[in-house]
């Protein structure tokens, strides 16, 4: 929803703008409308699933992020699709601020360079080109960055909820990381929590 936003930002030119005006964002989240479809994300009712993965997205998000306004908004999104059933939602503030009473919340970690290469491979994926690529290097360092971040943001900054169940990633496939998961939602589910 983040990455919506900043696409939309970005689109109507008022990204530059909001650096020096960030009021101006509450005027960009009046005109928009995020909704799923499966495994796509629609804004203003174009499917946006492959521009938000975008690195321009990428490099841009946590300041979007970052605004008050933006984060006020998307909350009240996000725990009204929350009201309407069993859901599994994945954010950096999800556990801690959007759904601090969730049954189970999970905090995803990994290392800078492994998370770099996965983004690489992603970004070759829709390119093809490795040449018009960023370098592991800089998508490292955009990674690392923006987890600075996203940790010291004032508002809702990056933390793991006492209660999150870590699982770090770095050397596992996404099947390993579903099993995981899905084992920790069964033994809830059988506990009766």
């Amino acid at each position: 929803m983040y990455r919506s936003v900043t696409l939309k930002a970005l689109r109507t030119g008022v990204l530059d703008e909001l650096r020096h005006s960030p009021e101006l964002v509450s005027t960009l989240l009046q005109e928009i409308t995020i909704h799923f479809d499966g495994d796509h994300v629609f804004l203003d009712g174009s499917d946006v699933t492959t521009d938000i993965r975008e690195n321009r997205i990428s490099r841009e998000v946590s300041f979007v992020s970052s605004l008050k306004p933006v984060r006020d908004k998307l909350m009240e999104m996000q725990q009204e699709l929350g009201r309407m059933g069993s859901v599994v939602m994945d954010g950096r503030d999800i556990g801690t601020v959007i759904f601090p009473d969730a049954e189970l919340k999970i905090f995803l970690v990994a290392d800078a360079r492994e998370r770099a290469k996965r983004r690489y491979a992603e970004l070759l994926a829709k390119s093809q080109e490795s040449s018009t690529l960023p370098e592991l290097d800089l998508l490292e360092e955009e990674i690392k960055q923006r987890d600075r971040d996203d940790e010291e943001r004032e508002y809702a900054p990056l933390t793991k909820h006492p209660e999150a169940q870590e699982i770090d990633t770095s050397n596992l496939t996404i099947e390993r990381q579903v099993e995981i998961v899905h084992n920790l939602a069964l033994e809830i589910q059988r506990s009766g929590r």
